[in-house]
């Protein structure tokens, strides 16, 4: 049986029909962060949240960078491929399906759930964006995103995330096939109640 390399937790979903969610928290969360919102937007999901394993003066982390806004692509790759590698092995050690699987990121974690859609894209089937920006500059290979589903959900007064950056990103997605909606609400950097809704809905669909 592969280690599992990442501090996790797992919850078995009471409903064997609603898609499992991969909770990826923000930059300063834990694995304890996003269950919340996870039992929110699908209370019948099975849920898996890993922790960063990445330390920026004491917040975790799934990536570092090197300022606000700047990365370093070979370190995002890097993580990238652990993280993918890790959730073969939970899927193994849990009984998910990976092409079920939906990413709900948030922030740092949206920004990795993205690159794993264009650097392991059958890691998941679909995610779930909430304030991304474009970390990884390359567009996903063309048919590797055929049938997947992504939602972007980016507020317009987000002083982390360029305008610029949300429109971009599903640009870079679609070239992989993606079916991607980009959801924009007059908010800032953190979660609204139309964040939930809209996830909510693209998960109902």
């Amino acid at each position: 049986m592969p280690t599992l390399t990442y501090h996790h937790l797992f919850e078995p979903g009471p409903n064997p029909g609603s898609p499992p969610l991969l909770l990826l928290h923000g930059t300063g969360g834990d694995e304890h962060d996003l269950l919340p919102l996870g039992r929110a937007l699908s209370p019948g999901s099975a849920l898996l949240s890993p922790r960063g394993n990445v330390s920026e003066h004491g917040a975790n982390r799934f990536f570092a960078r090197l300022a606000e806004g700047r990365f370093d692509p070979a370190e995002v790759t890097r993580r990238t491929h652990e993280l993918a590698d890790f959730i073969a092995a939970a899927a193994k050690q849990y009984g998910l399906d990976p092409a079920k699987l939906v990413a709900v990121g948030l922030s740092n974690g949206a920004n990795i759930a993205a690159a794993l859609l264009q650097l392991r894209p059958e890691s998941l089937g679909s995610a779930i964006l909430l304030r991304p920006m474009v970390v990884l500059d390359q567009p996903a290979t063309a048919g590797t995103l055929t049938g997947k589903r992504v939602l972007i959900a980016s507020g317009t007064h987000d002083p982390i995330v360029p305008n610029s950056h949300p429109p971009r990103l599903a640009a870079l997605l679609r070239a992989g096939g993606a079916d991607v909606t980009v959801h924009t609400s007059p908010a800032g950097h953190n979660l609204t109640s139309a964040d939930i809704t809209v996830a909510k809905d693209f998960l109902a669909n």
